[in-house]
Formats: C-alpha cells, structure tokens, sequence
C-alpha cells in the first residue's frame, strides 16, 4: 500500500483535505493549516476519499498559486502532482495568523473554522502575537495612584542611578509609553508602580495564600489576600509560608542553623516562576499559595507557554511576559532564564526532600511534598541532656552493684 492508498483509506484529519476541485474555499482552507500546524489539501479526491482527477496543466497551477497569493501575510506553499491529482503542501506559519478575503480560519480536527472577534482576539494572544504587559494603559496616566516606595524600592534593588528623571526611567524600563500626548503605564508598569491595593482593575494579578487543616480545602485555618505591587506579593507570600511551615535546625560547624522543612530557594522560584509567567489575559482566577498537611501547591493560571512540551519541559525557555521576567531579572528575583525548573530540583535534592511535582494543563501547578512529623522520643532527648547522662550512668552503676 503507497502513501495515498494509506491517505484515502484514512480520510480527512488535522492535517489532510480533500476537495473534487479548487472551489472559493480553497484559501480559507490553506488559511487554516497554516494558523495550526500544516497540512496538505489533495485537490481531485471528493469527500468519500474517492478519486475523481483535476486540471494539473500549468495555468492551473497558476490560478492556484494566485490565490494563495491574496493570503496576508505571504504565505509560501509547495504544489506536488500526483497522476491527476494535485497536492497543496502547506507548512505551519511563521507570521500567524494569517487571513484571507472571507476572514481568519483554523483547522480543528478535519474541518476548518472561521475564528469570530473573541476566538481571533483568544489567537492572538495565544500565538504571542499580543502580549499583555507590553499593553500601554491610555486609561491609566502614570500620574494616578503612582507607588512611589515601590518605585525607590525597585530602583534601589535594580542598583539604577536617579540621575536620569523618572519618566526616561520609567519609559527605558518599558514600563511607561506615549498615547495621545501624555505618558501612561504600561501593564507591567502598572503592576510594579501603580497602587494596586483594592484595585478592580489588577485585583486578578494578585496571590492568594490559604493554610487548610487536612489534605483537602474543607477547613481553612488562615487565608491572606495579597494585592499589593508585584514585588511585595512575592516577598509576602514568602512569609506567609514561613509563618505557617515548620521550622527546624542543622548543626554545621558548631553552628546552629534554622531552616524550613521545605528549601526556601525553590519556593521562593516556584512562587517568582508562578508571577512572571501566569496568563494575565485570563482575569478569572489568580496565583494560589495552598498548604495542605501533607503538601505545598503553587499554582498559576495559563499552563506554560505555546512550544513548551512535556519531552522539553525544564529545557527549553519561553516567556510569556518578557517584559515582565526583565523586570524580575534586573532585582535579581531570576537569576537565569530558563533555569527555574532545575533551581528547584537542585534546591529540593540539596535539602534531602522530595523532588517537586510538576503538572501543567489549562494550569501550572508545582507541589512540594511534606515530609510527616517525626513524633519525639523524649527518653532519646533527655538522655542526651548531662541530667539526663547521669541518671543513666547512675542506673548502670546500681545495676553493676547488685550484679
């Protein structure tokens, strides 16, 4: 059995088409794979796999490459004759979306779909074409609700000189931009510098933190809303999880040295991972700190970003919000990109606990596993008192004397 013996036995799919001839959906179709992930559209084979020829002369190769010629942007395809069929190879875009006169279209299993306003807006945001904190606010001037203990605070951690104004630092930062004459923020910048505190229109970037009595969320013992700016929500987030996990100490050196019983380097990045590259765009749910008895959860809305797969996930780096991993970068809250997932690994292998857990859908989650409380032995403690010494030698002593 040849390759199209094994086509036509398999009907149409993600990535195949079949059409009787070169109808005024053909462009629409090309369209449609290369918004997705490419395809080849068999043109001389009807909707039953059965072969019925087309035109393979010249001018129609011609009038074919014509209107794939109308599609923006230029779309390259590969035109293949097979007998008296002819194949369109269409590869996946690298400048999507691409549209033709009868609008933006996407192939969804075998068929091809016109994309309405909130499926091309959903697009491109997906594909990267639009990222959210590049956005410049024209609704919200740097002038208003200005944070500017955040902004010294940041300019102080960056190691940035305040010889330049704070507009040229705010607009080399990316984090301010012109529109209509006047300087507004950016979304990042909004989310750095702007008084967020009770602010319906960031209340979804901040981190919630909960502590649950349990392994579920049917008690919750204290729970904490944080809406402040970006950085303070990491940093207290990170107390809230000092607060409530257990603390406990190593002998290094003759020193005593506290720790927490999960590394604090890897929740630390885990909350900084789950900040920096959540989807802004989806305002229904916000960044979850979660302690359970047995386990910590971090999780931010989104999942990770277009590219990234299981076979490359810890690997490969992509940032969903550049702009905003910039920012983090400069104060040192990421020291390098794309390390993030081995950092917690390593912390985690380091601090002898288990390794986290990674699980990524229409979300990102990263759980620490706790290790359970050992009970005391308070015979081994007090033995290892001097009191506690004495009375066992005294006992050994007794012991030998009525021996």
């Amino acid at each position: 059995m040849n390759d199209l013996d094994v086509i036509l036995s398999e009907g149409e799919s993600h990535t195949v088409e079949f059409k009787e001839s070169p109808d005024k959906s053909l462009a629409s179709e090309v369209c449609a794979f290369a918004n997705a992930s490419g395809g080849r559209i068999f043109i001389g084979i009807n909707d039953k796999g059965e072969i019925t020829g087309t035109d393979t002369s010249n001018s129609a190769r011609s009038r074919i490459q014509d209107t794939i010629n109308k599609i923006e942007p230029r779309l390259y395809v590969k035109i293949e004759i097979i007998h008296n069929i002819m194949v369109i190879v269409v590869p996946e875009g690298k400048h999507k979306p691409y549209s033709c006169a009868r609008g933006f279209y996407l192939r969804s299993g075998p068929n091809s779909q016109k994309l309405e306003r909130d499926n091309i807006i959903e697009f491109f945001q997906s594909e990267g074409c639009v990222r959210y904190d590049e956005i410049i606010r024209d609704d919200l001037p740097i002038t208003e609700r200005f944070n500017e203990a955040a902004y010294k605070r940041y300019i102080k951690l960056a190691k940035i000189s305040d010889v330049l104004d704070k507009q040229s630092i705010l607009k080399a930062l990316n984090c301010a931009g012109m529109a209509d004459g006047g300087l507004y923020f950016t979304n990042v910048g909004a989310l750095f510098f702007r008084a967020n505190d009770e602010d319906v229109v960031f209340r979804h970037a901040g981190i919630v933190c909960a502590l649950y009595k349990g392994a579920d969320k049917a008690y919750i013992l204290d729970a904490k809303e944080l809406n402040g700016d970006i950085v303070s929500n990491i940093d207290d987030a990170m107390v809230f999880l000092k607060k409530h996990l257990r603390m406990g100490y190593k002998i290094e050196e003759l020193r005593r040295e506290n720790h927490l019983e999960l590394p604090e380097d890897a929740l630390r990045e885990a909350i900084v991972n789950a900040v920096c590259h959540r989807d802004y765009f989806e305002k229904g749910a916000r960044v979850m700190v979660e302690i359970f008895d047995d386990r910590v959860d971090i999780i931010s809305p989104g999942g990770v970003c277009k590219g990234i797969t299981r076979a490359n996930f810890g690997t490969v780096s992509i940032t969903r919000n550049s702009f905003l991993a910039s920012m983090l970068y400069r104060i040192g809250y990421i020291e390098q990109m794309g390390t993030g997932v081995m950092r917690m690994k390593n912390a985690a292998k380091e601090a002898k606990v288990p390794e986290p857990e990674f699980e990524f859908s229409g979300f990102f989650k990263v759980t620490f596993n706790r290790i359970a409380e050992k009970p005391i032995d308070r015979q081994a403690v007090a033995e290892r008192s001097p009191s506690g010494r004495q009375a066992v030698a005294k006992r050994s002593s007794i012991g030998r004397k009525r021996g």
